[in-house]
């Protein structure tokens, strides 16, 4: 577990995506520009760039024109927790068999409004849930039923 954020984490979803989108920018190309941040999340540079610097204004990134962005401290920190709120849904969503479309629409829709104290319930009932392969068979085999009705 990363550090404990009560609510949102950065005190707002399109914050939330841009330092998600920031983090995986930096561990795939170890640098994040506004261009690539603007493609990836098909949003205007002009806006991304106001983004960019309100984010710089709270302290979560650096970012200088024309050079790029990268995470503060604490912006880094944040950015950790929104990926392990996103990596824990999706791991406890797939366990049931899910399209992985429907996957990745529930947990944008999720992750950025889960309390921490869920978030640990749902991460504790996937880890027994991985380790129970009877019981999680019988979920499965009941939720198969109920749809069937």
């Amino acid at each position: 577990m990363t550090q404990s954020f009560s609510g949102r984490t950065s005190g707002s979803v399109a914050m939330d995506d841009y330092l998600e989108q920031i983090l995986h920018l930096i561990e795939a190309k170890g640098y994040a520009r506004a261009v690539d941040i603007s493609s990836n999340l098909g949003i205007s540079q002009a806006s991304v760039t106001n983004m960019l610097q309100k984010l710089d204004a709270e302290g979560l990134v650096k970012h200088e024109k024309y050079r790029g962005t990268v995470l503060t401290e604490h912006g880094h920190r944040i950015a950790q927790a929104i990926v392990e709120r996103h990596e824990t849904l999706t791991r406890f969503l797939r366990l049931f068999g899910l399209e992985e479309e429907t996957i990745y629409r529930d947990v944008e829709g999720m992750e950025h409004h889960v309390s921490r104290p869920t978030l640990e319930v749902i991460r504790a009932v996937a880890d027994v849930l991985e380790g129970e392969g009877n019981f999680l068979d019988e979920v499965k085999r009941r939720i198969r039923q109920d749809g069937a009705n």
